[in-house]
């Protein structure tokens, strides 16, 4: 089964990527979740938006990746999230409220997929996250919760 894949794939290809899969583990697993489309002469168009997509989030290198560090660090990060009067957090903060408030604070876009927390967010205050950019390098961005 040939397909266009939408997401990476560990051991399989990156976005935009024309690959060759079982019939099985295509049509029950890829083209469900998402993460690849069945190839066509008219979903081949389709590669070029993915590919420039990917483009867009990609970072170029260490010293891309360093630059990045120094921005995020040097923001003033703060997620509203819903909070009772004793300061505890209705659930908690996620990886992808981070990354959209990150970029409402003027930041570049981040991947939620490479922000991680050292334990889970869920009081109100001064937290710190990890936004792994590069195989080297990594921003640890301070940021605060607050009841919203």
């Amino acid at each position: 089964m040939k397909l266009i894949l939408t997401s990476t794939i560990d051991k399989l290809g990156i976005p935009g990527d024309v690959v060759e899969v079982r019939d099985g583990y295509g049509r029950n697993f890829l083209v469900p979740q998402g993460k690849a489309i069945v190839w066509s002469p008219g979903a081949e168009k389709q590669i070029e938006g993915i590919k420039r997509a990917r483009d867009a989030r990609e970072i170029r290198g260490v010293e891309h990746a360093q630059q990045i560090r120094e921005q995020l660090e040097g923001l003033t990060v703060t997620v509203a999230a819903r909070a009772s009067e004793e300061g505890h957090l209705f659930g908690s903060v996620t990886s992808n409220d981070f990354a959209v408030a990150v970029k409402k604070a003027g930041g570049p876009t981040i991947d939620k997929r490479s922000v991680s927390f050292a334990k889970p967010v869920k009081l109100v205050g001064k937290h710190s996250a990890a936004v792994k950019l590069h195989a080297g390098v990594t921003a640890h961005v301070p940021f605060e919760v607050v009841a919203g």
